[in-house]
């Protein structure tokens, strides 16, 4: 049950935890760990730099979309 929540906050969250997990080879786990406690230490400001990260990733997203063949152009 808990499994499944988390896989539907991940799904339509911003999945900044997790592909940035996946690109230093770390869990998501930790990394959500990490903004949590540095968002007590630090009064929210972590909160931005994750909504920061979290546009960043989605305009790449959206700026480098694979394409199915060169006749997409």
């Amino acid at each position: 049950m808990i499994e499944r929540i988390k896989a539907d906050f991940e799904r339509r969250g911003f999945e900044v935890c997790h592909r940035f997990g996946e690109r230093l080879g770390i869990r998501p786990s930790r990394i959500r760990l990490f903004f949590i406690y540095a968002s007590f230490v630090a009064l929210g400001s972590p909160i931005f730099i994750y909504l920061a990260l979290a546009f960043l990733l989605r305009l790449k997203d959206e700026v480098s979309q694979k394409r199915a063949s060169i006749f997409d152009l």
